[in-house]
């Protein structure tokens, strides 16, 4: 619809990638070395978010997890505890 609507828009696609687990050090998955044009084709992490909700938006998005983490870590620890 929107591109019938918007016959000249420039779409791009992304392979989006919301956590990296390497961090501090930056995504490295061997799988998508020579698939990709990286820089232009892959979103990572902060990158990806800020991207989504404009720069800020993953530090935000972290620190919601942080709160909510804390609140509920009593829960947490409760449920986690049936896996011992």
């Amino acid at each position: 619809m929107f591109l019938a609507k918007n016959p000249n828009a420039k779409v791009r696609s992304y392979i989006a990638i919301p956590y990296n687990p390497y961090e501090p050090r930056p995504y490295e998955r061997w799988t998508l070395k020579g698939m990709l044009d990286l820089d232009n084709e892959l979103r990572v992490a902060e990158e990806l978010w800020d991207f989504l909700g404009n720069d800020g938006a993953y530090e935000e998005l972290l620190n919601c997890f942080e709160r909510v983490g804390i609140e509920l870590r009593p829960e947490i620890d409760v449920y986690f505890s049936k896996f011992k």
